[in-house]
């Protein structure tokens, strides 16, 4: 599966066929949370990467194959985790509810 949900983040100018990608969207009640951060934790749970959510609580990783965590930080919520499995040629997208 080669492409972004529909709304998601454009993958204009990523050759997916050679990158590994984790993307997705922070959600707070279905609204879009851009004042979160993601990490990507390997399969140690050690930290790899942060980066913040846009405006529409849009994030993006190009991770190597495996099994990778990411933790979502946000204001008035605890972290979340969720495992996701990332593979070259192929987008993993995330949708992450925070409470």
């Amino acid at each position: 599966m080669c492409g972004a949900t529909q709304g998601g983040l454009s993958l204009d100018g990523v050759n997916v066929a050679k990158e590994a990608v984790v993307q997705g969207q922070v959600l707070r009640d279905g609204e879009p949370v851009g004042n979160a951060y993601v990490r990507l934790l390997d399969s140690s749970g050690e930290f790899t990467a942060e980066v913040p959510t846009s405006a529409t609580g849009h994030f993006r990783f190009f991770a190597g194959e495996g099994q990778w965590t990411l933790r979502t930080l946000a204001p008035k919520a605890d972290p979340v985790d969720r495992k996701v499995q990332a593979s070259v040629g192929n987008v993993a997208e995330v949708v992450i509810p925070i409470g």
